[in-house]
């Protein structure tokens, strides 16, 4: 038996389905196994920010209803860099030594981060600075953790596309209309390949692979030729337009991805006459209840990520690898973004299956 130690647990960067099962089975292997202390901080880094620190003793009791509810119980934020913070003055701000002060006032002899790229490297540096023992684990609804090849959410994201592009199956057919479907990914197509493949999607768009709108629309009208009056184009939120500029909606640092889908249905409609209609995912694809697999894969990230700190294995992170979970270096895990490889196994499926990349 580990000596008895007390852990803190806190969500970073956008929320998706999964993180509140990732905070179950932490609680519930700590306490169980360990008799362990765990402390839910409250809104990622800003929850340490605060004086005192913002944080929920956790207990069994508390997270056992959790497994299923979407979102973070303990709130997340993605905004305010701590070591470029945003001030009311409009100034920018070191406020890094004020999270780590909150660390050392909790008490806490290690955290658990669960967050993307972006956060875990900000929380990586943390560790670094503060002397904190950090242990990782990956979320995403993009699937685009470097090492890992599933994060939580992904799995649950993909689902509710999937269920989106079946039943917009039955009003394209009803209306004879090309129904452009656009789900997130901000920089990696993963989503919209595999919701795609799934929902029976005659065109995907992703961002690893351009594409030409003439290519586009002779897959539409060949399909009308041969009596396939409607078509299916699933589009990732991150793919560009033809001459190769980001569709985003806001201005300046508000300023997000989204409005593609709009852009084709536009453009299809001008060069091939078909009836356009868009339906963006959104938020959508981020809420719900999670699918089983994100909670076993939460559950099973969850209790590697316990047992890390008892072999006091830190600046690590858990990943899924061959069908099991594997520690890997956080530094080492998150060098790389995980994009759509061209050549990937799915991408040759789609080919083969008749779907038109655009390519």
């Amino acid at each position: 038996m580990a000596d008895k130690k007390r852990i803190g647990i806190l969500t970073s960067g956008g929320d998706c389905a999964g993180l509140n099962a990732v905070i179950r089975a932490v609680t519930r292997c700590a306490i169980n196994v360990y008799d362990w202390e765990v402390w839910g901080i409250c809104k990622a880094t800003h929850g340490l920010m605060s004086r005192p620190p913002q944080a929920i003793k956790l207990d069994v009791a508390k997270v056992d209803p959790l497994l299923t509810i979407g979102g973070t119980f303990l709130g997340t934020t993605n905004k305010g860099d701590p070591f470029a913070f945003p001030m009311t003055d409009g100034s920018l701000c070191d406020r890094s030594q004020e999270i780590i002060e909150g660390y050392d006032k909790l008490g806490l002899d290690a955290l658990i981060g669960i967050g993307g790229d972006g956060s875990l490297a900000i929380l990586r540096k943390l560790a670094q600075q503060g002397g904190i023992n950090l242990v990782g684990i990956p979320k995403t609804i993009d699937n685009d953790v470097g090492i890992t090849e599933r994060s939580i959410g992904f799995d649950t994201a993909v689902n509710i596309a999937t269920e989106a592009i079946d039943r917009l199956h039955f009003t394209a057919a009803s209306h004879s209309r090309v129904m452009i479907v656009e789900v997130m990914g901000r920089d990696a197509g993963h989503i919209a390949l595999n919701a795609g493949i799934a929902g029976g999607a005659d065109i995907i768009l992703i961002p690893e692979i351009p594409y030409k709108l003439e290519k586009v629309c002779e897959h539409i009208k060949k399909r009308q030729a041969q009596g396939q009056d409607y078509s299916i184009a699933v589009v990732s939120e991150a793919v560009c337009t033809e001459s190769g500029d980001l569709v985003q909606q806001g201005h300046f640092a508000d300023c997000r991805l989204g409005g593609i889908g709009q852009y084709l249905s536009e453009k299809i409609t001008t060069m091939s006459g078909a009836e356009t209609r868009v339906t963006v995912l959104g938020h959508t694809q981020r809420g719900g209840i999670s699918s089983p697999l994100d909670r076993i894969l939460a559950s099973a990230f969850g209790v590697a990520a316990v047992e890390l700190i008892a072999q006091e294995k830190y600046d690590h992170m858990v990943t899924w690898q061959e069908r099991s979970v594997k520690a890997v270096p956080i530094a080492e895990a998150i060098k790389n973004y995980r994009a759509v490889d061209p050549q990937d196994t799915l991408v040759k499926t789609a080919k083969g299956l008749g779907i038109c990349l655009g390519d």
